[in-house]
């Protein structure tokens, strides 16, 4: 009789362990997903300020790149963010108005911020994925693996 009831503790106790963690990984995924809406949101807002630099300055390549980097699919949105990254740091500031370069500045160091913490959300989510008992149990369920997103930083 008490075997029964020590096998049935340990049975209901590793349940709830593994409940716990499918509702971590839950809430790690759902921090993921915000992290790269907020990425999305910054990268938008760069690439807006950009173009609008870029009507300033009569810079049609900038103009461009900002509306690549803006309309690009996932799989080419680095390649292309990355190239609006290393354009922007060729822009003589000191060419544009004051507030539109401040705006510029505040853009680049939003999108630094939100790539830190998409990345850092995904690294913890994929830290958590590669456990056994999450692979074992398929505690992921059918939710798509995070990848990380790099891009060039900006000297800030």
């Amino acid at each position: 009789m008490w075997i029964g009831g020590l096998v049935a503790a340990i049975v209901v106790l590793g349940g709830l362990f593994l409940l716990a963690t499918a509702n971590r990984l839950d809430r790690l995924h759902v921090r993921t997903d915000a992290g790269w809406a907020a990425l999305d949101a910054a990268l938008a807002r760069r690439a807006v300020v950009a173009r609008a630099a870029a009507a300033i300055l009569g810079d049609e390549e900038l103009r461009a790149l900002g509306e690549r980097a803006e309309r690009a699919p996932r799989p080419d949105r680095e390649a292309e963010e990355s190239e609006l990254t290393l354009r922007l740091a060729r822009v003589d500031r000191a060419a544009l108005p004051a507030p539109l370069a401040e705006e510029l500045t505040d853009a680049e160091h939003r999108v630094v911020i939100a790539r830190r913490v998409h990345n850092d959300a995904v690294r913890d989510t994929l830290h958590l994925r590669r456990r056994r008992k999450v692979r074992y149990f398929g505690l992921a369920g059918t939710a798509r693996l995070p990848e990380y997103f790099e891009i060039a930083e900006p000297e800030l």
